[in-house]
């Protein structure tokens, strides 16, 4: 009976200490599950916010760069939509360095304040003369053109938060790039646009698109149409956001707007995004043509390379050379039928929307300081060197 009673006892002390060892085991599998949830919710935490740091510490299996673009497109919803659109996956920095690169190109070219007042330096070249009669034509032989001394100092105004060679500008190559465009499919062949819709003149009336660089669009539209170049335009508003102007994003909506716009016409064959310049009050842009006084112009182009930062792979343009062979061959035509309607081409860092095609123009005509009607001349000569370039 004893050893019975001893027996039991004995069973119940080892389920008592089996309990105990499970117990414990339960215990320790749950804070050791506490303890690795909590180091994967820092981990992710790290990921979004420590993004360097974490792929420092943690070598990630795919690329650095598509796992920093993996998380940049998940935080920025335009980058997501840029995703969409680039055929070749970029080098990119982070989250910060792609928002100050757009936030610099946004600043970059002529901004204005909430009231319209002029903000920032005007170009070099803006700080010319007054009204100019027309100048003797310059030497444009090809011997000349090659020297890249006399082409650069007569051709180009190069900003000084970028850089241009000889090998990108190689006159053979520039002139050498047809620009024609087929005029025996249907279909428009030419969209233009404003990023920049609010930009106004000297005598415009507020408020009124008409007197507004819009307006000179739909003049130039009529002029280019009148000549047989079917054209549109586009009077899309990208710099007003909830009734206030803001060019932050200005680039970036407008391009979403214009891809759009292109995969529903598939003919066009040219893009121009025509902006009005910023120059000091006491400065008038303007030069007689045919027998008018004339608004001069301004052919702008972006490189995607600063000094500072070297090649920017985030604003990738594949097209640089084509647009430097559009704009050099419109220089070209201006200098032959109209000389001194034509600045100097001004090279900046940025980019600009000019990837959107190979034959994409940014033209700066006129200021804030031209008249409507000045502006007007000014698409008529305008109209008459792109037939000379694509047509002729």
């Amino acid at each position: 009976m004893k050893k019975k009673k001893i027996s039991r006892v004995g069973q119940i002390l080892w389920s008592v200490a089996g309990l105990l060892i499970l117990g414990y085991i339960a215990l320790g599998s749950w804070r050791l599950g506490w303890i690795q949830l909590q180091d994967q919710i820092r981990s992710e935490t790290e990921k979004i916010y420590l993004t360097r740091l974490y792929y420092i510490q943690n070598p990630p299996e795919q690329n650095i760069h598509q796992q920093i673009t993996e998380k940049a497109w998940q935080m920025i919803p335009y980058i997501g939509y840029m995703k969409q659109l680039l055929s070749l996956e970029p080098e990119i920095e982070d989250v910060e360095t792609i928002q100050w690169i757009l936030k610099c190109q946004a600043e970059d070219e002529n901004a204005i304040d909430q009231d319209g007042n002029l903000v920032g330096e005007e170009t070099a070249e803006a700080q010319q003369v007054q009204a100019q009669p027309v100048v003797p034509q310059m030497d444009l032989s090809l011997e000349s053109l090659r020297d890249f001394d006399y082409l650069l100092s007569n051709f180009y105004t190069v900003d000084s938060g970028t850089m241009i060679d000889a090998n990108q500008l190689n006159v053979d190559d520039l002139l050498s790039r047809s620009m024609k465009i087929d005029l025996q499919t249907g279909g428009p062949k030419i969209l233009i646009f404003h990023t920049h819709s609010q930009e106004e003149f000297v005598d415009s009336v507020p408020g009124d698109p008409a007197t507004s660089i819009v307006g000179v669009g739909e003049y130039l539209t009529e002029q280019l149409n009148a000549k047989g170049i079917p054209t549109i335009h586009h009077d899309g508003i990208y710099d007003i956001i909830n009734g206030e102007l803001d060019r932050s994003n200005a680039y970036e909506y407008a391009e979403a707007g214009v891809r759009q716009i292109l995969a529903e016409n598939p003919t066009v064959e040219v893009v121009i995004d025509l902006h009005r310049d910023g120059v000091g009050e006491d400065t008038h842009l303007i030069t007689e043509a045919n027998g008018k006084q004339t608004a001069k112009i301004m052919f702008f182009n972006g490189l995607s390379r600063t000094r500072t930062m070297g090649d920017i792979d985030y604003l990738y343009n594949p097209y640089i050379q084509d647009n430097l062979s559009f704009s050099f061959q419109m220089q070209m035509a201006c200098e032959a039928m109209y000389p001194g309607f034509a600045r100097h081409i001004y090279l900046r860092g940025y980019r600009y929307n000019l990837h959107l095609m190979p034959k994409s123009l940014l033209i700066e005509a006129g200021a804030q300081t031209n008249t409507v009607g000045e502006m007007k001349n000014a698409m008529e000569v305008l109209a008459d060197t792109l037939y000379r370039v694509l047509v002729e």
